[in-house]
Formats: structure tokens, C-alpha cells, sequence
């Protein structure tokens, strides 16, 4: 892993965790106050407050439907999303030890794209039935057991298999995708294009369960974990010397990964590069133990990806634009960033 100056030490780093806390419930209360019908912080807070304590009798019916049913979920999935993301690239860049991967590197993205599209352009089928998040699911899936396949020799993983069988993956993906859309009714393209860039909008109580359930139950799994991935990070030969099984943990950090990236992609579409900015971003912060990267990337991501949503439909209102075109534009020149800065590493 590449080091960085610690600019967060010592007891600084509760404050950052306390102030990054903060800011996800500020943001939180104040991306669902805004959208065409404007609500003040304190209504969204009396809507939220009468649901959670079952007490709805006096709120405004209007103003109620418009944050219970429409904005809470919209806003909790980009905060989950964004969470479940960062989650996955901090495991991916343990994994290869490289700051620059991403999860979508493995073909997970592309093979969940796949699978929507074919839902989305299926009609009344089989694949229809199961709905767009579960045929990504599938898509997701299967790309990862046919990575695993690929990468395997001898019963070890290796981390350049696994990087050129997800990128093997990832085109063969976006080909037959494309090939999907090229035969697709042109009046289904639009809701094709707008989901494969990433987007929230169509957010429903029901949509948060299996994102969040992921990403719950991958944190604390990993939690237990961190002192392992730490080994992990500084070579093979010193995580084997230190007790680690270095072959189980790989597995265990890749799965992972993919399963947080299939879990977001069916529920948010293609939403890409918040697992490269958020955990690396996170390292130059508070350093590379992962005990204090692993809580303040949670926290970073979902604070991240509800502000690039608040963007996404705020800029050019009434209309709003995919979550993805907003984060590709803060990636695609972070990622120049990096790769320029590893050049200039003598070697």
C-alpha cells in the first residue's frame, strides 16, 4: 500500500469521525428538505420523528408523502450506495494492494449492467418476471464466480489473474449490453442509458434492504479483520509470517467486494468511481492502519454520494441528471492524479 502523511492523529481522529457523523445527518435532513417542492429542515424532522415514534396524526398528508415516501428512501440509498462503494474499493485496493483499484475492476459492474438491461428490455419474460434488481444481481454473480474460476491455480488466488479475468469479463460485459441496446425499442433506451450511469431516483423503502443488509453485515464481518488486512497491505510473505492466511483473507476481501458492488449496482445502477475516490482519499486523511480507514470511509462515501445526488438534481432543475455522469467527472481526474503521482515513485 502507499504511504501518506497522516494529517489526522491521536485524539483528532474521534473529532473527525464525530464531525463526519454530523455532517451525514445534516446533509441528510437537508437533501431531503430540496426538490421541487421545498420542505423546511424542521417539517422533514417532524415527518421522520412522527414515523419513528408511530405518531403521524398532525402532520400535513402532502408534506408527509413527499419526504416519507419519496425523498427519505431516495436520500438513504445514496448514503447506503455510497457507503457499500467506498466499502468495497478499501477492500479491493487491500486486495492488490494498489490505490488505483476499483470494484469495478472485476467485471462485477459490467456483468450487473448486463443482467439489468436484459430486464429492462425483456417485456413480460422470465427475466422480467424476477425485475431489475434481481436479474443485476444474477449478472453480478455469475461475473464472480466465473472470476473466481479464472483466477484460480493451484487452489490460490492470484492478483494479476484476478485483475486480467475481471477486465477479460468487463468487456465481453459491455459488448453484449451494447449489443442488447442496439436491439432494444428506442423508447426503452432512455430508462437504459439513465440507469446503466447510476441513479437513486426511483428509490423505495423496499430498495434499501439488500444494500444495506450487505453493507451492514460486510463491516462488521471485516471489523474483525482489520489487523489481518493491515498484514495484508505490507506483502504476502509478511502477512503468511505473521500467522495470516493469506489465501482465505484474499477470498474473504474479494467476495466481499463483489457482493457490495452487485448489492448497490441492482438496487442503484452503475455508479462508478466512489470506491477509488473515497477510500484513497480516506488513507492521505488518517493513514493507512485500516482501523481508522475503515469507519471514516463508511462515513465519507455516504456523505459523498448524497451531496453528488443533491447535484445531480439540483443543477438543472426540473430535470436531473445520473448520479454516475457526477461522479465520473470528480473521478476520471483524481484518477489521472494518482496514476500520474505513481510514475513520479522512483522504482
Amino acid at each position: 500500500m502507499e504511504r501518506s502523511p497522516h494529517l489526522v492523529s491521536g485524539g483528532s481522529y474521534a473529532f473527525l469521525v464525530a464531525g463526519l457523523g454530523v455532517a451525514l445527518v445534516a446533509a441528510t435532513a437537508f437533501a431531503i428538505g430540496v426538490g421541487t417542492v421545498a420542505v423546511p429542515v424542521d417539517q422533514v424532522l417532524a415527518v421522520i420523528s412522527g414515523h419513528l415514534s408511530g405518531d403521524t396524526g398532525g402532520l400535513d398528508p402532502l408534506v408527509d408523502q413527499i419526504v416519507w415516501d419519496f425523498r427519505t428512501p431516495r436520500v438513504l440509498l445514496a448514503a447506503v450506495a455510497g457507503a457499500g462503494l467506498s466499502l468495497a474499493g478499501l477492500c479491493l485496493q487491500t486486495l492488490v494492494r494498489n490505490p488505483l483499484a476499483d470494484p469495478y475492476v472485476f467485471g462485477v459492474s459490467a456483468g450487473a449492467s448486463l443482467g439489468a438491461v436484459i430486464a429492462l428490455t425483456a417485456g413480460a419474460g422470465a427475466v422480467a418476471a424476477v425485475g431489475v434488481a434481481g436479474s443485476a444481481f444474477v449478472g453480478s454473480l455469475l461475473s464472480l464466480l466465473l472470476v473466481f474460476a479464472m483466477a484460480q491455480r493451484g487452489g490460490r488466488l492470484l492478483g494479476s489473474s484476478l485483475v486480467l479475468a475481471g477486465v477479460a469479463l468487463a468487456y465481453l460485459g459491455n459488448a453484449l449490453t451494447g449489443y442488447i441496446q442496439l436491439q432494444a425499442d428506442p423508447s426503452e433506451l432512455r430508462g437504459v442509458m439513465f440507469w446503466l450511469l447510476g441513479s437513486v431516483a426511483g428509490a423505495s423503502w423496499s430498495s434499501l434492504t439488500v444494500p444495506f443488509a450487505a453493507t451492514a453485515v460486510t463491516a462488521a464481518v471485516l471489523a474483525t479483520r482489520l489487523r489481518p488486512m493491515n498484514a495484508l497491505a505490507t506483502g504476502d510473505d509478511t502477512a503468511a509470517g505473521l500467522g495470516v492466511d493469506v489465501n482465505r483473507l484474499r477470498v474473504l476481501l474479494l467476495v466481499a467486494s463483489s457482493l457490495l458492488t452487485a448489492a448497490v449496482v441492482s438496487s442503484a445502477g452503475g455508479i462508478g468511481f466512489v470506491g477509488l475516490i473515497v477510500p484513497h482519499a480516506v488513507r492521505l486523511v488518517v493513514g493507512p492502519d485500516h482501523r481508522r480507514v475503515l469507519p471514516v470511509s463508511l462515513l465519507s462515501g455516504a456523505v459523498f454520494l448524497v451531496l453528488v445526488d443533491l447535484v445531480t438534481r439540483t443543477v438543472e432543475r426540473p430535470n436531473e441528471m445520473p448520479v454516475g455522469i457526477v461522479t465520473a467527472v470528480l473521478g476520471a481526474p483524481f484518477f489521472l492524479v494518482l496514476l500520474r503521482g505513481r510514475k513520479r515513485v522512483p522504482r
